[in-house]
């Protein structure tokens, strides 16, 4: 069986389908401060190309006519990393502004005795999230025990 001979691999850019495209929109630049690069408006084929430091992190369709259905194959989640836990903190204040649904309250370890954690929630579409730092998070219980946090919200 032959292999792929890749030398580096990385994640590009993540492209997720949204009901509406302004609703998203103020969402993710809101609460990631993110950098609209590029947009179309035509109404039949709206889209927008979301980054930081002209760099492509995520786009944006208006293409669904239902929420995200977490029942169905395909994305489990979509994860964030920042710095320090502060910073995940900060990110909790914003989407408590927002009215965003949490899946555990407030920050949480990845699982028991693990110091890498953060929040857990969803956009506007029921799409879920998680904003992490890799330490600082060791202050509460895990809600899933040994299971990872990540996996099972």
């Amino acid at each position: 069986m032959e292999t792929s001979t890749i030398k580096a691999l990385q994640t590009g850019h993540v492209g997720l389908n949204v009901t509406d495209l302004d609703r998203s929109l103020s969402f993710y630049l809101r609460v990631f401060g993110l950098d609209v690069q590029a947009e179309g408006k035509e109404p039949d084929r709206r889209w927008a190309f979301l980054g930081r430091d002209g760099r492509l992190l995520l786009t944006l369709w208006q293409q669904s006519d239902a929420p995200f259905a977490t029942g169905s194959a395909g994305l489990h989640h979509l994860s964030f990393q920042v710095e320090s836990i502060e910073e995940v903190q900060a990110a909790e204040r914003v989407l408590r502004d927002l009215d965003a649904e949490f899946a555990h309250d407030g920050v949480v370890p990845h699982g028991e005795g693990v110091s890498s954690g953060g929040i857990f929630f969803t956009d506007p579409d029921g799409i879920r999230l998680e904003i992490y730092a890799p330490t600082g998070a060791d202050t509460a219980p895990a809600p899933s025990g040994a299971a990872p946090t990540c996996g099972f919200f």
